[in-house]
């Protein structure tokens, strides 16, 4: 009888620490030009006393819509940063609610998940 894996090797964790590193910065990268987007509608704002009515609503909703982006770059971030120290702990890719190992398609399309698929169908009902 074969005995299942309770953890990825060493050298899965090591692949996986890369492409967590690689979506970081992007991440970063994002969240970045979102605040420089930020700073200069607010400049714009500050300086350009065209704006009124709609054109001044339109331009605040842009800059909420802007940091609302911001934040979930942020918490992205936060989440990755998360999977990077769990990565140190040996404990990544474990499915928090039953102890499985998460598949590797899922950690790649979302590594920072916490949850085997089953799991989080199991949530969600």
């Amino acid at each position: 009888m074969a005995k299942s894996k309770t953890r990825y090797s060493d050298k899965e964790l090591a692949e996986f620490k890369d492409l967590i590193n690689k979506k970081i910065k992007s991440a970063r990268d994002e969240m970045k030009f979102y605040q420089e987007q930020i700073m200069k509608k607010t400049k714009e704002g500050e300086t350009d006393y065209k704006y009124n009515g709609l054109e001044d609503g339109a331009a605040t909703m842009e800059k909420e819509y802007l940091s609302q982006m911001a934040a979930r770059q942020m918490q992205y971030i936060s989440h990755l940063e998360k999977a990077l120290m769990r990565i140190e702990n040996k404990t990544y890719g474990v499915c928090r609610k039953s102890g499985i190992l998460i598949s590797k398609q899922r950690l790649k399309a979302v590594p920072h998940a916490t949850l085997s698929i089953e799991a989080k169908r199991a949530q969600s009902r």
